[in-house]
């Protein structure tokens, strides 16, 4: 059986020109309406468009402030870097990259699988907090391509994995060589360990995503294994959407209301350096910070450690030898045949 790993990811604009940056904010608006109940149609893709033309600038200029997103560099290597961790344990495997929102899109996935004679799809997000527009979404648009080429290879999901131990210690590992390279004590009083989690309307919790769940779990693995007791969690939310209720707090409302002299930032939705922390924490939140006289520690996302391959590696091998029961779950938030976590 010849099986393909499919990586899928959010995606960004490596380079900060209209020409990547407008198509890529079409199909975020293009979704956000499906998700919140405006099916397609021609005025839905027209007003995408418009919305996306209308937010384009800014976002430009967000990237060229950051040169450029790394996701894509990222996102690369750690397909590569699999390919080869799952060849050493005996796999022959191919692995594919699958964008939500940019290029290699899902679509360009399923059909590199296909044409390679693949029989079995395994389906593994790189997001280790299983959100609605994110886990979801991705496995949802695997699924509809693999449907609409009427290709009936065996598919496989992976959703929420942020238990995994050794993804724990890794971020863990990160939080703790933030302070010591800065010179700090997590445990002193006056430094606050502040969780910054990319934010979700309101409107996919209240339809049943554990998605903040998720992320409050997460931090109270992360805090008990750095040793910490006091912290709090906050929401990088998209406020350019009016109308639109977000997760509380804003990360921006804590940094205004913390009562610390300095905060450890650590963003734990992500697995690749991209708008949301080089942008988003490391200059807006950096500057609000430091406005009020707080010193400023953002912990850096340790996506070139190579024990992350190995977790991505582990969190495969049940599926590849055909016993997802060994180690995993059947998933609540996507409750198909096939589809597995940790959080069940």
């Amino acid at each position: 059986m010849k099986t393909a790993v499919l990586l899928l990811n959010f995606g960004e604009p490596e380079h900060a020109t209209p020409a990547e940056v407008v198509p890529f904010l079409e199909r975020i608006f293009s979704l956000n309406a499906q998700l919140e109940g405006r099916p397609p149609s021609p005025e839905a893709k027209a007003r995408a468009r418009a919305l996306a033309e209308a937010r384009a600038p800014s976002l430009i200029a967000e990237y060229e402030s950051i040169g450029g997103s790394p996701l894509h560099a990222q996102a690369t290597h750690h397909a590569e870097a699999l390919a080869d961790a799952l060849a050493a344990r005996g796999h022959d495997i191919l692995v594919v990259q699958g964008m939500q929102f940019t290029e290699p899109s899902i679509p360009l996935a399923i059909r590199t699988a296909r044409a390679a004679g693949v029989t079995r799809v395994v389906a593994l997000p790189v997001y280790p907090l299983c959100g609605p527009t994110t886990t979801i979404a991705a496995l949802a648009e695997v699924e509809q391509e693999m449907r609409a080429l009427d290709w009936d290879a065996a598919l496989l999901e992976v959703t929420g994995w942020h238990r995994q131990p050794e993804y724990v210690r890794l971020r863990a590992d990160a939080i703790r060589r933030t302070a010591v390279e800065g010179g700090i004590a997590l445990q002193d009083p006056r430094t606050k360990l502040v969780f910054s989690a990319h934010g979700t309307p309101m409107h996919h919790i209240e339809r049943g995503s554990r998605y903040d769940e998720y992320v409050r779990d997460f931090c109270a693995l992360l805090a008990a294994e750095v040793g910490v007791a006091d912290y709090v969690i906050g929401y990088q939310n998209h406020a350019n959407r009016p109308g639109v209720r977000w997760t509380q707090p804003d990360v921006g409302e804590v940094i205004a209301a913390v009562d610390a002299d300095r905060v450890v930032v650590d963003p734990v939705s992500f697995m690749h350096e991209q708008s949301e922390t080089l942008a988003e924490l490391d200059h807006e939140l950096r500057e609000a910070a430091e406005a009020r006289g707080l010193a400023f520690h953002r912990v850096m996302i340790p996506h070139q450690a190579p024990e992350f391959i190995g977790v991505l590696a582990d969190l495969l091998e049940p599926l590849l030898a055909g016993q997802p029961e060994r180690a995993l779950r059947p998933c609540r938030c996507r409750p198909r045949g096939g589809t597995y976590c940790l959080n069940a």
